[in-house]
């Protein structure tokens, strides 16, 4: 079972702009010492912008640094991420940082807003540029309405992808509401991705959506976790988003346990409605799991460690 150590931050106006949010927390070993969190902040309602926080390696809630400003503008009137940039995975990659990112414009009544995957690279792990003002993982003939929230995993030179794709827009409750499941992509050197449009989780039934996994190999076993919802009552209500789970041995075919996930809503506080987003480290002897309570991180991120035998 997963430990959780308690709320790491929560924004509150700090700098003058960040308001509300500190949403899909997104972890970057900085050094020994240091872990460096990328999250989405909200300067206003429905405008979600990246920053980051450095934290003790040791103690996550130990906040040694807050970042001033976002570390990266947003798009251009008219491209995929002009109305929102919100992280979701870092990787190192020949001493610069990769962080992919998902860029949100707003839609139609019928379709609120529609999301794809960008790439901001970093030579200092503070200022980032555009690789492109199009996105990484894109609209296909398979996947039409989007491709977001991957996490990324490179082995010997190969890179596989799991993200977010949109399978539907349905009604429930005079609302439109987006389903989604989990796709799988690969690449040879992280920035052109191919997308064949297989599922590598599907959801249970046509109301429910699957996002932002997170993977890590322990021993010769891959896991991943990542939340899932329904549609008709998630905001905070009984179909709130929830952690799950699955396990896969060659990365091919992974197996669906979300009884396994360890981890669940507490009792009472910041996540006590919702649980959702998580990311997944090692730390030493142990791993260390990112993620956000209710309102979707607007009460905060926090932590949970889970002690590994000698491995």
């Amino acid at each position: 079972m997963w430990i959780k150590k308690g709320k790491i931050f929560e924004a509150s106006g700090q700098h003058g702009w960040m308001h509300s949010h500190a949403q899909v927390p997104t972890v970057w070993q900085k050094d020994p010492d240091t872990l460096r969190i990328f999250f989405a902040t909200r300067p206003e309602p429905g405008l979600s912008m990246t920053t980051f926080i450095d934290v003790s390696a040791h103690d996550p809630r130990e906040v040694l640094y807050v970042h001033d400003r976002p570390i990266l503008e947003l798009g251009k009137a008219g491209t995929f991420d002009e109305h929102g940039i919100m992280p979701s995975c870092v990787v190192e990659v020949d001493n610069r940082l990769f962080l992919y990112y998902s860029g949100w414009s707003r839609g139609t009544t019928d379709a609120p807003y529609r999301n794809f995957t960008g790439l901001a690279v970093s030579d200092d792990g503070m200022t980032f540029t555009r690789a492109s003002e199009e996105p990484i993982l894109k609209a296909t003939a398979a996947e039409p309405y989007s491709a977001t929230s991957p996490f990324m995993l490179r082995e010997q030179g190969q890179w596989r992808s799991w993200y977010c794709s949109g399978t539907s827009w349905r009604e429930f409750h005079g609302k439109m509401e987006h389903q989604y499941d989990l796709k799988t992509a690969s690449s040879k050197d992280g920035m052109t991705w191919h997308q064949p449009g297989i599922a590598a989780l599907r959801c249970r039934d046509d109301s429910e959506a699957l996002t932002r996994p997170t993977v890590i190999r322990v021993d010769n076993t891959y896991h991943m976790w990542f939340c899932y919802r329904g549609s008709s009552d998630f905001r905070n209500g009984q179909d709130s988003y929830r952690i799950g789970y699955a396990h896969s041995d060659h990365l091919e075919h992974w197996t669906r346990a979300d009884a396994q996930a360890g981890i669940d809503v507490s009792d009472s506080g910041w996540d006590s409605l919702m649980i959702a987003y998580p990311y997944v480290i090692r730390q030493e002897k142990k791993l260390l799991m990112f993620y956000n309570g209710n309102g979707f991180g607007a009460e905060g991120m926090g932590y949970a460690e889970y002690p590994l035998e000698t491995r």
